[in-house]
């Protein structure tokens, strides 16, 4: 069975309850966890231990979306069960800014760092990572495996290598920080992601990285406005068969 599990959605900071991006991604025993941000490790150990952890993607160094990769470097290195370091795949800058809060862990001594953007067997799974604009290095990605593939925007705003890696997607997870008419160049509104969505002929689109305090069921319809599909508001603890 593979599965999707919604770790956090919130952008920027998490509002009560929730957490900030993060996903677990399981495929035939594999477990791939994608973004890490604010309070999102309490909710992966609700779904495994730390050493369960296969392998780990993180698209950029915001706090929202690695924060909590420092606290998965603690449980690892001080929980007693490592098996080996752990596959991390990052842009550059990822590495320092955690590191600067683990003056006195090494983070390479838990994980084996790989550079994003490009690409890589992991598991069962293909990634494929792209630069997308942002106001720090960031990769959008594209995972896929047999029968499947999984997109991811992460924070990033639009451009033509974020529509070629949702192609055919048969799961397009969309950044919708923005509402309303609102653009700008590093940042996705949900009107956008949907517009995304049609253009790429995704089958499934998953909305997530809301504005705290913003109404999702908005976001959703803003969406629905381009793209006939099944629509759904990223909430903690979702599962999704895939």
């Amino acid at each position: 069975m593979r599965e999707l599990t919604v770790l956090g959605t919130c952008g920027a900071w998490p509002e009560a309850g929730r957490a900030a991006s993060g996903f677990l991604l399981e495929g035939d025993g594999f477990r791939l966890v994608v973004d890490l941000g604010y309070a999102t490790l309490p909710r992966l150990l609700a779904r495994c231990s730390a050493s369960e952890v296969d392998a780990v993607v993180i698209t950029h160094e915001h706090p929202d979306h690695c924060a909590d990769l420092s606290a998965l470097c603690r449980a690892l290195l001080l929980g007693g069960e490592r098996r080996g370091r752990v596959p991390l795949y990052c842009p550059p800058g990822v590495l320092e800014r955690v590191q600067a809060m683990e003056p006195t862990e090494e983070l390479r001594e838990v994980f084996d760092p790989h550079p994003l953007p490009g690409g890589y067997e992991v598991g069962p799974f293909r990634l494929d990572g792209r630069l997308l604009p942002h106001h720090v290095p960031h990769a959008g990605l594209r995972l896929t495996g047999p029968g499947l593939t999984v997109a991811y925007s992460g924070d990033a705003g639009p451009d033509r290598a974020l529509g070629e890696l949702a192609a055919g997607a048969d799961l397009l997870v969309a950044g919708a920080t923005l509402q309303g008419p609102a653009a700008e160049p590093y940042l996705l509104s949900a009107a956008q992601a949907g517009r995304l969505a049609a253009d790429a002929g995704a089958e499934r689109l998953l909305l997530t990285h809301f504005w705290p305090g913003a109404e999702r069921r908005r976001s959703v319809a803003e969406a629905g406005a381009a793209y006939g599909g099944e629509i759904l508001a990223a909430h903690e603890d979702m599962v999704l068969t895939l």
